[in-house]
């Protein structure tokens, strides 16, 4: 798969995890749980870091950063996963935490591919 390409499907995966982002973000459990505040910073920091390479079109520094900034995706996921049960048992959040692992899961496939 081409550089080009593959960063447009990570951004496509960014998408889902921003909308976990925003959900955490917005909710009351993320104004008393300091871990939910933790994940959310985290998974905006890490699509923060992607956004100018985006925007320039630059592949190749794209999925540098991507690979680099991997490790911290993946603990904000491990962590929300861990917590969740204890944060809220209420579907939202059970389907938040579905939905940043399959999205964290394919952007790990992907950068695995490239």
């Amino acid at each position: 798969m081409l550089p080009t390409e593959l960063m447009r499907q990570i951004d496509t995966q960014l998408a889902h995890v921003w909308m976990v982002r925003t959900f955490l973000k917005h909710s009351e459990e993320a104004q008393e749980d300091d871990e939910v505040a933790e994940v959310h910073r985290e998974l905006y920091d890490y699509m923060l870091a992607l956004g100018a390479p985006l925007q320039a079109g630059d592949a190749d520094q794209y999925l540098r950063i991507a690979r680099k900034k991997l490790a911290k995706l993946r603990r904000a996921t491990a962590l929300f996963t861990e917590i969740q049960p204890e944060v809220s048992t209420h579907t939202n959040f059970q389907m938040a935490a579905a939905s940043l692992r399959a999205a964290v899961g394919r952007i790990e496939e992907l950068l695995a591919e490239g």
